[in-house]
């Protein structure tokens, strides 16, 4: 019975510690929106648009979790791309990487909505 016990006991520290290692790994992600000058990009066609999503996506997978795409926004001669990352240096690193342009990157304080009238 000892020896179930101290089992138990290490277990339930192992799963402590990984969680709080999880929890202190997405406490330190700051949100980021990305501008990017890219001339005609409204125009590209769903095949352009999944090559560089492609491209995204591997550039973030070799850099690992400490930086994550949410989602872009596609206007005429603009991407507007939200991230996630530890540090703006990851966000300018992933661009470099890529190859994508990033003339911007604003670091989000606050998020409002029409919820936040309430």
């Amino acid at each position: 019975m000892k020896k179930i016990t101290k089992h138990l006991c290490l277990l339930i520290i192992s799963m402590l510690f990984v969680g709080f290692a999880c929890m202190a790994q997405n406490a330190v992600m700051k949100t980021y929106v990305i501008e990017r000058d890219i001339p005609g990009a409204g125009q590209f066609t769903p095949e352009k648009l999944k090559d560089i999503s492609k491209t995204s996506c591997t550039v973030l997978k070799e850099m690992g979790p400490q930086i994550q795409w949410i989602q872009s926004y596609v206007t005429g001669d603009k991407i507007f791309c939200v991230y996630k990352a530890e540090n703006i240096e990851l966000i300018k690193e992933h661009a470099k990487r890529g190859g994508f342009p990033a003339n911007a990157i604003y670091e989000v304080s606050t998020v409002i909505s029409p919820a936040t009238a309430n």
